[in-house]
């Protein structure tokens, strides 16, 4: 007996596939506006500070969640903002490590680390002001908040170098810090200038 593909198969089967590459192409298509929305933004934050990169902006939110369903610049912000607050929390964290595991350390560089420290411990909950500021659209106040980061960062940095020869355990954090810092105060000023557009 030969068996034959009824129609009441046929057709469910080619709406399954038919819908399955429009469901992949839809999400390309999100995909690069997105991902065109993220690479407008740092170019315009790159050419505004000479300090930051543009390469670092855009891998930087890239790999941020959420910033595939960034549809604005205004989203973008918050997105800044949340990775800034990760980094310092997560620069606390490996501070307190390097605190702890380290028992025979230069006492200057304990001292050093003990002010870094309590740098990001202030800039923690600075972070956390600074997004509900923004969230709240005052940006004057989101700025000086993410300000007050930054300058933390580079007071933490600072004050190794005021030994001699003494090379930083957070240089690379530190800079990061102060990179994202550069980037949510850029994405602030661009929307405090032209609204949620670049």
């Amino acid at each position: 007996m030969r068996q034959t593909l009824s129609s009441s198969f046929v057709i469910p089967l080619f709406l399954c596939i038919f819908f399955f590459f429009l469901s992949i192409s839809t999400s390309h298509g999100l995909t690069a506006t997105n991902d065109s929305l993220i690479r407008k933004a740092c170019k315009k934050c790159a050419q505004s500070d000479p300090n930051l990169s543009y390469n670092f902006c855009v891998t930087s939110l890239q790999a941020a969640p959420h910033s595939h369903c960034a549809n604005d610049l205004r989203q973008l912000g918050k997105i800044s903002i949340t990775l800034l607050g990760r980094n310092v929390t997560n620069t606390r964290s490996h501070i307190k490590e390097l605190l702890k595991n380290q028992k025979k350390m230069d006492p200057f560089v304990r001292s050093c680390l003990h002010d870094c420290f309590d740098l990001y411990s202030d800039a923690i909950p600075t972070t956390k002001q600074a997004l509900q500021d923004y969230k709240a659209k005052h940006y004057d106040d989101a700025n000086i908040d993410v300000s007050s980061v930054m300058d933390a960062t580079t007071t933490c940095e600072d004050g190794f170098k005021e030994k001699e020869g003494l090379v930083s355990p957070l240089t690379k954090r530190n800079n990061d810090a102060f990179m994202l810092s550069a980037i949510s105060l850029s994405i602030i000023n661009m929307i405090r200038l032209n609204g949620d557009s670049i």
